[in-house]
């Protein structure tokens, strides 16, 4: 009974081992190594089209900030040497 036993679990992990062998094989064949890449660029495409909609959204929250400011008159020209921090302001 006990090498019937042993001979399942062999036999499974044989077959677990040839599985992730072949699937191994397979991602270095010209197939496998052109869906990889492809993975890969769609992935690297995605992240930065994501990014650049971050930039655009967060561009357009601050440009809102800004005109909103400049219409209550909170934003004005210095007309001292120093701007608002001390350091000498631009000319």
């Amino acid at each position: 009974m006990k090498r019937l036993l042993w001979l399942g679990v062999g036999l499974a992990v044989g077959a677990i081992v040839v599985r992730k062998l072949t699937q191994k094989a397979n991602e270095f064949t010209p197939t496998g190594i052109a869906t990889s890449l492809s993975q890969s660029a769609g992935g690297l495409v995605e992240s930065v089209r994501s990014f650049v909609d971050d930039v655009r959204i967060n561009a357009a929250e601050r440009e809102q900030q800004i005109n909103k400011a400049f219409a209550e008159g909170e934003l004005y020209v210095y007309e001292d040497e120093d701007g608002p921090d001390g350091q000498e302001g631009n000319r």
